[in-house]
């Protein structure tokens, strides 16, 4: 089996891509579905609107999710996550009965994304411990890069699928979909068997274990700066079902279809990001922030595209950008970091990225009605590019980076930092 595809020699990881990659797909139509009745049915073809359902979605991340890697290191992984993706799916079941019965407002879209929020914020640690769980050690980087490449085939699929569903019979029918998806990744859970497995250490319940976490963070000068390069990215430029939606929609005047569309041309670079990142064994820092460099540049060129056609092309390398950058983040923290600590340690990296959003959503969605939606996607790309050039000045100064010129087979240049050889002595 080709190296970008190892992972899946193994049993119980084969079953957790089957059913993830099943329920990826019922989530992104969901998230279409949502932003969509959100912006053209709820409101006034408003991005704030839709700027605060994505922040309700995320806020728990910030709030709940250092007690979530609490209990992704103290409990039985697998037991964990059926309950949160059970919730899930219950969550998504209620929105679509609200909007099939025609009685569904604002607020209750607003309501529902909260509480999704509230599961997702659970989820996150533990599935990203979980994985895992399901492959030995040195193959963690290639579930880590193929568990981006089903997020992100899924992200293909999943917004075309929704903009033709919500134009053929509404978005009503989308949420019952996504309900019915998590289905596939419960009972993928419950056929991975103990034999299956790589189990990690279980963290004892002890007192201070959540200061514990906060201190082992605060020590990693190189996982910090991962956290602020993401967190800035994420705040800013990671916003794409509101800007594609506004931009669709006020600049280009276009429907449902070519929103959804949006999305899978996004997810093609993505996608294709996600198995580059498969086949790289030692994720390192400075591939976090050049990528992040690169996400701000093209950024800037989606957001003066002149029609619709060159915008969905500049997505593209914009969907690389984003996935080599969180693929090798993700991969990077948990290959660094001790099996016992991973689950309150991600929990702190998730906070970081998922919990910005709620920060800079409404933001950008303000952004979007004030100064029009190229600027919505412009203050994500140039926060990118301030970050990546911030993070790249401050490591130099304080991890003495040094450049060695290699001249065989070719002439190229290889970049050694301080985080670096943390990552070989971890």
């Amino acid at each position: 089996m080709s190296t970008t595809f190892a992972s899946l020699r193994h049993r119980g990881y084969r079953l957790w891509f089957a059913g993830a990659l099943v329920a990826n797909i019922g989530t992104w139509m969901q998230r279409v579905a949502q932003d969509w009745v959100v912006l053209t049915e709820l409101s006034d073809n408003s991005g704030l609107a839709v700027g605060i359902v994505t922040a309700l979605q995320f806020l728990p991340a910030l709030l709940l999710s250092p007690y979530a890697g609490l209990l992704a290191d103290r409990l039985p992984r697998r037991a964990l996550l059926i309950s949160t993706q059970a919730a899930m799916g219950l969550l998504a079941a209620g929105l679509g009965v609200l909007v099939l019965t025609g009685v569904a407002q604002l607020w209750h879209v607003w309501a529902f994304a909260l509480g999704l929020g509230v599961a997702s914020a659970f989820d996150a640690p533990v599935r990203q411990t979980f994985v895992a769980e399901l492959v030995p050690p040195e193959g963690l980087p290639n579930a880590v890069g193929l568990n981006s490449a089903s997020f992100n085939a899924a992200r293909l699929i999943g917004p075309a699928v929704a903009g033709f569903a919500i134009a053929a019979v509404g978005p009503g029918w989308v949420f019952v979909v996504n309900a019915a998806s998590f289905a596939f990744t419960i009972v993928a859970l419950l056929r991975i068997s103990e034999a299956m497995r790589f189990p990690l250490a279980h963290a004892e319940r002890a007192k201070g274990q959540l200061r514990e976490g906060i201190d082992y963070v605060r020590r990693r000068t190189d996982i910090l700066v991962i956290m602020v390069v993401v967190g800035v990215v994420g705040a800013f430029g990671l916003n794409f079902q509101l800007t594609s939606a506004v931009m669709a929609r006020t600049v280009f005047d276009k429907g449902p279809q070519e929103y959804g569309l949006l999305g899978s041309i996004l997810a093609i670079g993505s996608l294709a990001g996600a198995l580059v990142a498969a086949r790289r064994t030692r994720p390192r820092v400075r591939i976090v922030v050049l990528a992040a460099l690169g996400f701000g540049l093209s950024g800037i060129v989606m957001a003066v595209a002149p029609t619709y056609t060159t915008y969905a092309i500049a997505a593209i390398p914009v969907g690389f950008c984003t996935l080599t950058m969180l693929t090798a983040a993700n991969a990077y923290v948990q290959m660094s970091t001790a099996p016992e600590m991973r689950g309150r340690v991600m929990s702190l990296y998730l906070m970081v990225f998922l919990g910005t959003t709620p920060i800079g959503s409404p933001f950008v969605g303000w952004v979007a009605e004030a100064w029009g939606a190229r600027w919505s996607v412009a203050i994500g790309a140039i926060a990118a590019i301030v970050v990546a050039i911030a993070a790249m000045a401050w490591a130099r100064r304080a991890w003495h980076v040094e450049l060695r010129y290699v001249r065989e087979p070719s002439r190229r240049v290889l970049v050694m930092s301080d985080a670096d050889r943390v990552a070989e002595a971890a």
